[in-house]
């Protein structure tokens, strides 16, 4: 009888949680840069590419540090209310770090972290999941973007084709995705085919620390400082 594959040991070493150790060593990072540098920011990101960020990023390696991670490991870093704060007026830092978000720390002029902030905007191909931004329908008739070769791969993308004379041909319209609904990984290998990029990777600031004061960029997060209101100002 066969040797069951339910009795094969299995290896946790390359799926070890991250720790304690870990979350404290970010908590000291923080920390530091949070005294050494000037400036705090709170930013959001959409559609976050890895590479994107890193070339981004270098534009403040000698002046700054970037971190990402868990929000609410962040915020014990930087403290949750005016009792545990780390600097004065620092809490209202952690009201934003929620969601999609990440923390600047740097010596940079004011004026020159909004410029690279709002300058910075990159294309690229859409994930399966992300929602689609417009309707993309092709009509029938020859694809001639797609050579003979890619016919079988089309038909595994449920496209409806046939070779005529050598050519790529629809023999119906075919919607490949529809504005406002999940890309299908089908449909998200079909935008990549026809070379359409639909997701934007963008980072927007969202608020300003400095030891003298505390910026908001967005008049819609006033919300949040209903309670701090007679001292936090927006841009």
């Amino acid at each position: 009888m066969p040797k069951s594959k339910r009795d094969r040991p299995v290896t946790l070493s390359k799926t070890k949680k991250k720790g304690r150790e870990h979350k404290e060593c970010i908590v000291n990072g923080i920390r530091e840069a949070v005294e050494k540098y000037s400036s705090v920011y709170v930013f959001s990101f959409e559609n976050m590419r890895n590479i994107k960020f890193k070339e981004f990023r270098q534009q403040f390696r000698h002046n700054g540090k970037f971190f990402l991670g868990s929000n609410k490991v962040m915020q014990v870093a930087l403290g949750r209310s005016a009792e545990d704060e780390l600097r004065s007026g620092i809490y209202k830092v952690s009201k934003l770090l929620r969601g999609d978000t990440g923390l600047l720390v740097t010596d940079m002029p004011k004026e020159e972290v909004e410029s690279l902030f709002n300058a910075y905007e990159d294309s690229d191909f859409s994930r399966t999941g992300s929602i689609a931004v417009e309707t993309v329908e092709l009509k029938e008739g020859p694809l001639e973007q797609f050579t003979h070769e890619m016919e079988p791969l089309l038909r595994k993308l449920e496209m409806p084709v046939r070779l005529n004379k050598g050519t790529v041909e629809l023999v119906a319209d075919f919607v490949v995705c529809e504005e406002g609904k999940q890309l299908s990984p089908k449909s998200a290998h079909i935008l990549r085919l026809l070379r359409m990029k639909m997701a934007t990777f963008k980072l927007n600031l969202l608020c300003r620390w400095s030891p003298s004061d505390f910026e908001l960029y967005r008049e819609d997060l006033l919300e949040l400082y209903r309670e701090d209101l007679s001292d936090v100002e927006t841009s």
